[in-house]
């Protein structure tokens, strides 16, 4: 039971705001789109990826655990807060598939 409280607060703690993550993405658009469908052939699509995924590439970057040229630039000037409301926000977006015909 411990456990489960320790990861429900940890949950709360982390889980960014998706309003407040819209704004922020405005900087991330050029390659990712405001979509988070890639803009660019370098850049992956990050729209609907999980949270945690998302959380844990930014600091991954933020950290020099992943490289890119691009992002180990953009990635510095963010904080704990921003990196976990653009993770909310790109994993609220819903990404809809069709098989092909």
């Amino acid at each position: 039971m411990t456990l489960l409280a320790v990861t429900a607060a940890f949950d709360a703690e982390a889980a960014g705001n998706a309003t407040a993550g819209r704004q922020k993405a405005l900087q991330c658009q050029t390659c990712h789109g405001l979509d988070g469908l890639s803009k660019i052939p370098d850049a992956p699509n990050i729209a609907g990826s999980p949270e945690p995924y998302l959380t844990k590439a930014l600091n991954d970057y933020r950290k020099g655990v992943r490289k890119n040229d691009m992002m180990s630039i953009v990635v510095q000037q963010l904080s704990e807060i921003d990196v976990a409301d653009l993770a909310a926000y790109y994993a609220a977006i819903e990404v809809t598939a069709k098989p092909p015909r």
